[in-house]
């Protein structure tokens, strides 16, 4: 059990990663160690299944990168494999002419990240999606869905037929630094690496600890719950309907996203998670709520954002909450039209001094490479952060 480089972490970005690694060394030995039985089943595959465009992101940010090259090798990837997709579009919509200006600076923003965007009027807005509340709009059409599941799949046995060792259900409980790589103690034994990549999502600032590096940063778990629209009602959303964010708040906000099977959801919200696995309120990790509230930057940002937090928790609990958003967006779904659907937990990396880290980071060692920090758009760019990973590779 010995090799050349070693990813923890089964993921779509750690499997993309793997794929990177053995593209650029084909002669050497590789494994992918995942503590879960299967591949990809935390935010990997708890999401709303977007392939983003990169409207939102600060232009010049690795973000707004990964997402214009992502979007493009996405579709190329899902073409050549045959996995189910669509380039559908998407439409953010101001629902009153406060967010005029807002949206406004959305299209801007946009323009700057070299994406094709449409403004519309309410008028426009309803041609491509008949049920909407609006009275602007921007249209996106390089945004797509897929199933990142089916995506993570081709993956692992693109990964299988290269001859790489993919270890399941292998816990890496410690690490230990050499002057010629890295030993790791698992469930499965100990393994050894000449080079290590941690792509350990909610478990990457822990890794890091655990091989000797400070972070400088806390995964702290933020729980995204989503209601299902029946199948009576899902005529109503045609693709992708999202607001205009609430500046205030460091989350889009609740929309409505058309899945490649068809149906159809409305969500998340974005909540405090007791467990970094806590997809309901009774999933309670006493290590992890403890990480949390020990950690002086969790009281900062919860005291920048305490009435919006405070909201999300209400619209947790109360349906009918959570349904006056969705109404916002279309006014004719009603209470009975919403099933409880899936969470997903999302691992948002936070500053000592309570500050978001809204990019993606790496920290880089002689021997090793800890990606500190993944957000959306991960999986649409799974493939392109993956090279970008291994080019930074001495």
């Amino acid at each position: 059990m010995i090799y050349d480089k070693l990813v923890i972490g089964g993921g779509v970005v750690g499997l993309a990663t793997a794929l990177a690694v053995k593209a650029k060394y084909p002669d050497e030995k590789l494994a992918v160690l995942e503590k879960e039985q299967d591949w990809a089943i935390h935010q990997s595959s708890r999401n709303s299944g977007v392939i983003h465009a990169g409207v939102y992101y600060k232009p010049g940010s690795r973000k707004a990168e990964f997402a214009r090259v992502g979007n493009a090798s996405m579709y190329a990837f899902c073409e050549k494999y045959d996995i189910p997709f669509e380039r559908c579009g998407k439409l953010i919509v101001a629902t009153s002419e406060m967010q005029l200006v807002s949206l406004k600076a959305l299209h801007e923003r946009a323009l700057l990240n070299g994406l094709n965007v449409s403004q519309l009027d309410a008028d426009q807005a309803r041609q491509i999606e008949p049920h909407v509340n609006c009275v602007a709009a921007l249209h996106i059409p390089s945004t797509g869905i897929v199933d990142y599941a089916a995506v993570a799949s081709k993956y692992v046995e693109l990964l299988k037929d290269e001859g790489v060792d993919l270890i399941l259900n292998c816990q890496v409980n410690g690490l230990r630094e050499h002057n010629w790589g890295y030993s790791l103690a698992t469930t499965q034994g100990v393994y050894q690496t000449k080079f290590l990549i941690s792509c350990a999502g909610l478990y990457t600032d822990r890794i890091a600890t655990n091989a000797g590096v400070d972070p400088e940063m806390k995964i702290i778990p933020f729980r995204g719950e989503y209601w299902h629209i029946t199948k009576e009602k899902r005529h109503l959303v045609k693709n992708l309907i999202y607001p205009v964010p609430n500046p205030n708040f460091p989350f889009l906000g609740v929309h409505m996203t058309r899945l490649i099977d068809g149906s159809v959801h409305a969500g998340p919200n974005a909540v405090l998670a007791f467990s970094r696995e806590g997809y309901n309120w009774g999933t309670i990790n006493v290590r992890d709520i403890f990480d949390t509230l020990s950690f002086p930057g969790f009281w900062k940002l919860a005291g920048s954002y305490m009435d919006e937090g405070l909201k999300e928790m209400y619209r947790s609990v109360v349906k009918s909450a959570f349904l006056k958003c969705i109404q916002e967006l279309i006014p004719e779904i009603q209470s009975k039209d919403l099933l409880r659907g899936v969470a997903g937990v999302r691992a948002q990396a936070l500053r000592p001094g309570g500050q978001l880290i809204d990019d993606f980071e790496l920290l880089e060692r002689e021997h090793a490479i800890f990606v500190l920090n993944a957000p959306s758009p991960a999986a649409t760019a799974s493939l392109e952060i993956g090279k970008y990973i291994v080019d930074t590779i001495n």
